[in-house]
């Protein structure tokens, strides 16, 4: 537990310290890029405490679902439709899909 605190508080200090700045018209692929990673996140976190959990399907679930998802919204930009919002729509009933499994999961231990 301690390497994750420390971890989170790593990465928000490098954050604080060292901003980037992303250009408007990234801020969609990224968006959509950033809740596939999420998802992968707790869905593997779910995995975990259902005991099922791989490392090599992890890294490249996390990986894979970031770059496909920022390349449909690119798609999605360069045919004028907001495939953005189809992508943020689904991850985001994914998340709170592991999520309720997460709670669930810690309810009964």
């Amino acid at each position: 537990m301690f390497y994750v605190i420390a971890g989170l508080a790593a990465g928000i200090l490098a954050g604080m310290y060292f901003p980037v700045n992303i250009p408007p018209e990234y801020g969609k692929m990224l968006s959509v890029a950033l809740m596939a990673a999420l998802d992968t996140a707790f869905g593997g976190v779910r995995s975990s405490m259902e005991g099922l959990y791989d490392n090599m399907v992890f890294i490249t679930g996390f990986f894979t679902n970031a770059i496909l998802a920022a390349f449909l919204c690119y798609v999605g930009m360069i045919l004028g439709i907001d495939l953005y919002l189809v992508g943020i729509l689904i991850f985001g009933m994914r998340i709170f899909q592991n999520l309720a499994a997460i709670r669930h999961l810690f309810l009964k231990k």
